[in-house]
């Protein structure tokens, strides 16, 4: 039967979204396990392939399982706060108690028949302290490796995948956002139904702890939960525009916009596709941070840009009036034909 998670009262009071970056890790790390998933991400992994040539994940991918099975939870538990840097979460997997990662590491290797009781199984069994401190140092050097580089444009799209979820939640209340995360998600009931889950029992009853909803990069096709206490229960799911991550370039302005705003601040309002950062639009543009800062302030001034903080960072999108500005600059005299 599909995964349900049962939802009290609540618990629907305490639905909140996060951005995980350790979570984004160990999600590249099971797509890369999964080449079936892989689609998106192309681009990506011809990048990384001789970063990943050269890095020894062997320790890590004992608790992948490639077909479906169980990644233990505390390698990327929920995050208890929306934004945290990804040294406090490793500090935070660092000081799992090794009596709970033991478990979830049995668990994980009864996933695949024989590995439990295979030297590597029963070495990481026998001293899961020491396993754990591994696996951590592993998943950071992934991190730096893998994800770092890219990850103010993969925070970008899960930012605008929050803002999105939460303009659904304002106009339609929670029908609309939890129906609208997936198609393989029903809301109905107070239950929320992960199909495709296979043959699962009901996993989690109403407690009040709430459900935390986190985009992710890298899970796709699927949508996952974490249920297994003490977790709070979890559900990730693919964040809009991750198609155009690695793809797509900065769009080029039109040409009476352009002329209108000049060519920097045209080219750095077509290509808010998503939030982003200055640091980020500076290096996308090949700008200089102090230009870009300068260029951003004026058209938040003018009304065409907003900015918001998400944690260390802030993020600049368009306006309804910036968003206008641009369609109404596709179609400018110059570029009719008459």
């Amino acid at each position: 039967m599909p995964l349900t998670l049962h939802l009290g009262a609540d618990d629907l009071t305490r639905c909140r979204f996060a951005i995980s970056p350790l979570c984004q890790t160990h999600e590249a790390l099971r797509m890369l396990r999964r080449p079936a998933r892989h689609g998106y991400h192309r681009a990506w992994l011809h990048r990384v392939r001789r970063t990943l040539a050269g890095l020894d994940l062997s320790p890590l991918w004992l608790f992948v399982p490639r077909v479906g099975g169980y990644t233990p939870d505390f390698l990327g538990p929920p995050p208890g706060e929306p934004y945290p840097t990804i040294d406090d979460e490793l500090a935070r997997m660092r000081a799992t108690d090794p009596a709970l990662a033991r478990v979830e590491m049995a668990r994980s290797l009864a996933c695949t028949p024989g590995l439990t009781e295979s030297p590597r199984g029963r070495a990481a069994l026998d001293d899961p302290a020491g396993t754990v401190r591994r696996l951590a140092d592993l998943t950071e050097l992934a991190w730096h490796a893998l994800l770092a580089p890219d990850w103010p444009r993969h925070r970008s799209v899960l930012a605008a995948d929050i803002a999105h979820r939460s303009r659904l939640a304002a106009d339609g209340g929670l029908q609309a956002l939890l129906t609208g995360l997936h198609p393989g998600v029903d809301w109905a009931g107070h239950r929320l139904t992960l199909r495709g889950y296979g043959d699962h029992a009901e996993a989690q009853r109403p407690d009040g702890r709430g459900i935390l909803l986190m985009p992710s990069v890298f899970v796709w096709p699927d949508v996952v939960s974490g249920f297994a206490c003490p977790w709070q229960p979890t559900v990730i799911y693919p964040a809009r525009g991750m198609g155009r991550l690695h793809t797509a370039p900065a769009p080029r302005p039109p040409e009476a916009l352009a002329r209108l705003l000049g060519h920097q601040r045209a080219g750095l309002l077509a290509g808010l596709t998503v939030p982003a950062s200055t640091t980020e639009l500076a290096d996308r543009h090949g700008l200089a941070p102090s230009t870009v800062s300068s260029h951003l302030t004026a058209l938040r001034a003018a009304g065409l840009l907003d900015a918001r903080r998400q944690g260390y960072y802030v993020l600049y999108e368009r306006t309804a009036l910036g968003d206008g500005l641009l369609a109404g600059g596709q179609g400018g005299p110059a570029e009719r034909s008459s």
